[in-house]
């Protein structure tokens, strides 16, 4: 990474660094922060996914301000939500959460919305959402109580991760499969390049992605 150039990244999700250093970008910092994910009344799937990329985003980029100082990074967060039509499925943490989620999943369509917010050195905020559309096969007792045994799905929106087991529950996408993962790729290349980030720096040195 340049020296003239800090990315931090407002998440400790692994896929989301990893969906990162597949386009050669390394973070320079994870700097995962904790906010209400409760939706406020009425709000919508889309409306909750980019409020609380920007509520992280601009969480991090206060706490760095007092410890960074005189060093002005990026600052990038995402937060992906699994909804059926308005309603917004959880991030499963208990197995009881998990099971309805996948049992109203099952041989259904669902969207999947994540939201990406870049706070530039300079303070400006540049947001991103992203939709994607899932259509899951009828899932059988026997998928459904082995996928429950496997814990893939604890702390996953909607109770499941795509990039794992579930991933052969999935008939149909229709859009973005790193949305679905939790950061898409082209757009938050689009946003870091879009304002001065030099994507491609790694590429030029031999130091890329896997």
């Amino acid at each position: 990474m340049s020296v003239f150039q800090k990315l931090v990244l407002a998440s400790g999700s692994p896929r989301r660094i990893e969906i990162l250093q597949q386009a050669g970008i390394e973070p320079d910092r994870i700097f995962p922060v904790n906010v209400d994910e409760s939706p406020l009344r009425a709000e919508h799937p889309r409306s909750l996914a980019k409020r609380l990329s920007r509520e992280k985003a601009d969480k991090a980029s206060e706490a760095l301000k007092q410890e960074m100082e005189g060093s002005e990074p990026y600052v990038l967060a995402a937060d992906t939500v699994v909804a059926v039509g308005r309603r917004i499925l959880p991030k499963t943490e208990l197995l009881d959460e998990a099971s309805n989620s996948l049992r109203l999943l099952s041989g259904r369509s669902h969207r999947v919305f994540t939201g990406v917010c870049l706070v530039t050195p300079g303070g400006k905020v540049r947001q991103r959402l992203v939709e994607t559309r899932v259509r899951f096969k009828r899932l059988s007792r026997e998928e459904l109580e082995s996928y429950l045994a496997s814990g893939e799905w604890r702390g996953k929106a909607g109770g499941y991760a795509i990039q794992g087991l579930a991933g052969s529950f999935v008939i149909k996408l229709v859009g973005s499969y790193t949305c679905v993962v939790g950061l898409p790729l082209y757009e938050t290349v689009g946003l870091l390049s879009g304002e001065g980030f030099k994507v491609h720096f790694n590429w030029l040195s031999g130091s890329g992605g896997n």
